[in-house]
């Protein structure tokens, strides 16, 4: 069989897409994805992908459904048309936070988006920072699970001083750790109580970040409710200034407003959900790009490398 590797993309982020082909010296496959005058979405791969090894690069973002939609039917029409293995490159992968029960009667949306995609085609996937690693096991096939944090690391490094890294909540104690360890910094969590989704209330500081650069990260900043209240708590308990770093910008709602009037100096975030709105003129939003990073692992996952050894 040919080894021949073919980039597709719907329309949930071209640009990086683009980006990813650019690194690899590829260009990106011709493929026409479009929606029916009543929304309905309309797939077709204008190039021959027989025995191919496809990657098909989708952010599941907003708008979250038809993201997933198209998707799904690209990898259908893909694996149709006869292609060798059909990795879906998910760098933000949507309905992540429904990971398991919080109530009776309700689904767990993160193992339906993956038991449709395995239904459809998909043979391996490629994620970054899921909300919940554990989202690897809803998957029957390989999931190689990437990460910013060399990306974010590099940048904190080499911008900030007398770093005190926090976590917004204890949920995300384990990745505020190991960027600490990683920076030589101390750590301070958030003691945070969430009355309903999309709320919460920042309560009491654990830790020293008096006279600090705090840093507070987490893998996504949706309504940015979470952040700037916990900015707010982190100047009350004597921290010098707030910075924040996430992987995904959501940003849904009344986010960006919410930054803008907050305390917080600058919100770092990289290129795996596109800006839109008035993110894209917010000047306290620093973006960078994790496209190398995901070609890199896309070129060695073709060549049967190993992906872990990036993060060594």
């Amino acid at each position: 069989m040919p080894n021949i590797i073919k980039i597709v993309t719907g329309n949930a982020h071209p640009i990086m897409a683009k980006e990813i082909a650019d690194h690899l010296g590829l260009p990106l496959s011709a493929a026409e994805v479009r929606k029916f005058s009543d929304g309905e979405i309309y797939v077709e791969m204008k190039e021959n992908v027989r025995g191919a090894d496809v990657f098909v690069i989708q952010p599941t973002c907003t708008p979250v459904n038809d993201h997933l939609m198209e998707l799904v039917l690209m990898v259908d029409a893909l694996r149709r048309a006869s292609a060798r293995r059909i990795t879906a490159v998910v760098p933000y992968y949507g309905y992540a936070r429904q990971d398991r029960k919080v109530a009776p009667r309700v689904p767990i949306s993160a193992k339906v988006v993956a038991e449709m995609l395995m239904a459809v085609g998909v043979r391996r996937a490629l994620c970054m920072d899921l909300h919940a690693g554990q989202i690897q096991g809803f998957f029957n096939i390989p999931v190689d699970h990437l990460y910013a944090a060399p990306v974010l690391l590099g940048y904190i490094k080499k911008n900030f001083k007398d770093v005190i890294m926090v976590s917004p909540d204890a949920g995300g104690v384990e990745r505020t750790r190991a960027f600490a360890k990683r920076l030589n910094a101390g750590l301070a969590i958030i003691d945070k109580r969430r009355d309903r989704p999309n709320e919460c209330e920042a309560m009491h500081v654990i830790g020293d970040v008096k006279g600090k650069t705090a840093i507070l990260l987490d893998d996504m900043v949706d309504t940015a409710g979470t952040l700037c209240k916990g900015a707010a708590t982190l100047l009350e308990n004597g921290a010098r200034e707030v910075h924040a770093c996430c992987s995904h910008p959501v940003l849904s709602g009344p986010a960006v407003e919410r930054i803008n009037a907050s305390e917080i100096k600058s919100l770092v975030v990289t290129n795996t959900i596109p800006l839109k709105g008035a993110a894209v003129d917010c000047k306290k939003i620093k973006v960078l790009s994790v496209s190398s990073l995901l070609a890199e692992a896309i070129k060695r996952i073709h060549n049967e490398d190993s992906v872990s050894s990036l993060f060594v």
